[in-house]
């Protein structure tokens, strides 16, 4: 009976936090848009593959079961990562319970996560961001079972779970060789040496075999994909910015996951689990050395606050526990506009104007009126309604004979997202993984075209037209025009094979 007296002492809060992480997010998942990230994420899953041009296939499978169990919705999409944003809960109590720790350490850790602006934000947006950070957390765990039990075969499990992880988010590859690292710089490095360690590995090989072979049969669009982000967007990263970044995205835990750092880095009764700590600094490292995004190492954060639980609880005086809970529930009031999507965007727009300086900078290196994600979930059903107007002018014999060719993924993804509704057809895109399912040849009596400009298309049709356009000072792609081309050129179908063809030269 006192087993069983425990089990329900420990277990009862777990499942009401996690029940109370769901539930923030399915009171406000469909408050908004989706991501225009997560657009081209759906038309992935209409196109299921062993790899894309831009991610791993995981994204794409999870796309597909959303919209099979759920239908073609918001809350479809964001479903899951609401899931593995209430099992994170689970997985920061099973560590605490790892490390022995009590009740109150769990609620204190399980609290600075459902309540992280990070990763309130995170396990809204439909990406492989919420996948990726659950399984840093699960693969810590794991590591932690490891050291704990000293049993090999444990091995096994993590480079499953290294594998399916690699298949969602390339950047698992970071924190694996700060994991190998953290255990070769402690004594654990033991647990290395083990039959199972190889035999481990080729699970791994086996399970992300299909993408590297992917890859290869297509040139390695990934190395060309990461050069593009190099370029247009890492090339923004600062050292400042992503400091300040790392305090700022978790910063009403900040007291619980930097005890936990502090705790575990320099404590001598934590000397077994230094290697976490380790872990955290090597991966810091790393994507300061690669100029990674500040958000790619939100993963390690979920694993400090776990440990920050048992710190705080282990080493505060009483009260001090208890105020730290306090101030970590209090400072979330305050971030709460930049977690979840609360307000309108207008609303927004007059709440972060004082601290537009830190919370809407984006990826451009620009200050803008609202944050990034936020500009970038809202606008694209009005996309899509456009596109239907401009599609609905035309006769049955022009509609059977369209086609529609958006100038980026997040436009073609809406419009195919959006437009099933209305039977329109699916859309044609150069950019991203669209160029691999445009067709290689086209000979439309209508094109319609959505771009902010006629580009060099006008030539090749005898009417242009401005069939709509888009009044939105808070979408992203604000003055995104429609417009109907007629008559075609007889030249066209051969410049757009010409075009087709040297663009999927590469691939």
């Amino acid at each position: 009976m006192t087993i069983e007296f425990r089990r329900l002492n420990f277990y009862l809060p777990v499942v009401i936090l996690m029940l109370v992480k769901l539930g923030i997010h399915f009171a406000t998942n469909t408050n908004y848009d989706l991501h225009r990230d997560a657009f081209l994420y759906y038309a992935l899953g209409e196109h299921l593959d062993w790899g894309y041009v831009s991610v791993p296939p995981f994204i794409a499978l999870v796309s597909r079961i959303s919209v099979f169990l759920f239908g073609n919705t918001v809350f479809a999409l964001r479903f899951f990562p609401a899931v593995v944003g209430s099992f994170s809960v689970l997985l920061i109590a099973l560590i605490v319970k790892e490390l022995k720790g009590t009740t109150l350490a769990v609620i204190i850790a399980a609290t600075a996560f459902i309540l992280s602006t990070a990763f309130l934000r995170s396990n809204t947006l439909f990406q492989p961001v919420s996948f990726n950070q659950f399984f840093w957390l699960l693969s810590a765990y794991l590591l932690l079972r490891l050291i704990n039990t000293g049993n090999p075969k444990i091995w096994l499990l993590l480079f499953s779970v290294f594998g399916v992880a690699f298949m969602n988010k390339y950047s698992i590859a970071f924190f694996m060789l700060a994991c190998f690292t953290a255990l070769l710089l402690t004594g654990h490095r033991k647990l290395l040496w083990s039959k199972y360690f190889l035999l481990g590995c080729v699970i791994g090989m086996v399970i992300i075999l299909p993408n590297i072979l992917w890859q290869y049969h297509h040139n390695w669009p990934v190395i060309t994909h990461m050069k593009e982000l190099q370029q247009t967007q890492l090339v923004n990263v600062s050292l400042v910015g992503f400091f300040v970044d790392q305090l700022s995205m978790n910063f009403s835990g900040l007291i619980v996951w930097l005890t936990g750092l502090i705790a575990f880095l320099f404590a001598k009764s934590e000397k077994k689990y230094r290697v976490f700590s380790f872990i955290y600094l090597i991966t810091i490292v790393i994507l300061i050395l690669l100029r990674g995004k500040s958000y790619y190492s939100l993963g390690l954060y979920s694993i400090l606050n776990a440990m920050g639980g048992y710190a705080v609880d282990k080493y505060f005086r009483p009260f001090l526990k208890y105020g730290a809970l306090a101030l970590v529930v209090v400072l979330s009031f305050f971030f709460m506009p930049y977690s979840l999507p609360l307000f309108s965007h207008e609303k927004m727009a007059e709440i972060s104007e004082k601290t537009a300086a830190f919370t809407n900078r984006w990826e451009d290196g620009k200050v803008h009126n609202l944050p990034q994600d936020y500009a970038d979930m809202t606008g694209w059903k009005d996309v899509a309604g456009m596109v239907v107007g401009a599609y609905q002018e035309l006769s049955p014999e022009q509609q059977e004979h369209c086609m529609i060719f958006a100038e980026n993924y997040a436009i073609a993804g809406a419009i195919l997202f959006y437009g099933k509704a209305h039977n329109l057809p699916e859309p044609v895109s150069f950019n991203d993984n669209f160029i691999l399912w445009a067709p290689d040849s086209a000979d439309p009596d209508v094109l319609l075209l959505v771009n902010w400009n006629k580009g060099d298309i006008e030539p090749f049709f005898g009417s242009v037209r401005q069939a709509g356009e888009i009044d939105n000072i808070y979408f992203r792609d604000n003055g995104l025009k429609v417009y109907i081309c007629e008559d075609p050129a007889d030249d066209f179908p051969v410049f757009y094979a010409q075009k087709v063809a040297s663009l999927k030269q590469k691939y």
